[in-house]
């Protein structure tokens, strides 16, 4: 039977969402994106959890650590960190900061023209940690649930090590092989929803962490030509590296 929204038919409704305003529409968009980071806060013990961690580690997250962006024609859930100048080389000699736009996720093009301005030394960059989470395109509360524990991993990891994600390869393939083995993301039961898994039961986590994984590594473009060879080298420890937890947090 069709499924139903409030009596009005799924189809009916998806045309009634196309037809609203573009502004009032990202309006609802954050509002509900907004409402998922602070269920998750007060009610995901996943969530709850890795901000303890990170407090445990030396690493209070903000108050603002978890942001709700219109990603514009970005198709990703979410982010981890935002790839920011912190010195600029002019005639004077004068270094100074330069503002980023927080009014999106930054596109590949836009981290594409900051690593050839580095590799140029005409600026230094650093990743500041900020999470993102694309408020068009969250499917429910439990797909941003997901990421929020996703990107937190991330947090996690550039807390307890000295992880440059931006130049060193290895240490971006091993954080992601983490975040999508640790998120749930790579659960059976989404397999089968996303129509990725349908009778290979065998080893479907593993297979999907690698696949994930080698997509998020393809995306830093010092890293994209050899991202199936980042994830080999560093799936097997990474793949079982379970910190914070003490064992897989969706495994029973």
């Amino acid at each position: 039977m069709p499924s139903q929204s409030q009596g009005i038919p799924v189809a009916a409704a998806a045309t009634a969402e196309a037809k609203r305003p573009a502004g009032e529409k990202s309006a609802k968009e954050k509002e509900t994106c907004e409402a998922y980071v602070r269920n998750g806060l007060h009610r995901n013990v996943t969530v709850q959890f890795l901000y303890e961690r990170l407090e445990q580690l030396g690493c209070k997250p903000p108050e603002n650590l978890i942001r709700c962006l219109d990603c514009r024609d970005s198709q990703r859930g979410g982010g981890f960190g935002v790839v920011e100048e912190i010195d600029v080389v002019g005639t004077t000699g004068d270094n100074k900061k330069i503002n980023r736009d927080d009014s999106c996720a930054q596109r590949k093009k836009d981290i594409d023209a900051l690593l050839a301005k580095q590799r140029d030394s005409v600026t230094k960059l650093r990743l500041v940690p900020e999470i993102y989470l694309c408020q068009q395109h969250l499917r429910n509360e439990t797909h941003a649930h997901e990421a929020m524990v996703h990107e937190l991993i991330h947090a996690v990891d550039m807390c307890r090590t000295k992880m440059d994600p931006i130049k060193n390869c290895i240490h971006l393939a091993c954080t992601e092989i983490r975040a999508e083995n640790l998120s749930g993301e790579c659960h059976w039961l989404r397999e089968m929803q996303n129509g990725r898994m349908f009778t290979d039961f065998s080893g479907h986590g593993a297979k999907c962490v690698k696949r994930r994984a080698e997509l998020s590594v393809k995306a830093n473009p010092n890293c994209a030509d050899k991202a199936e060879e980042y994830v080999d080298a560093a799936f097997e420890r990474c793949y079982k590296d379970t910190f914070p937890f003490d064992r897989h947090p969706n495994l029973r």
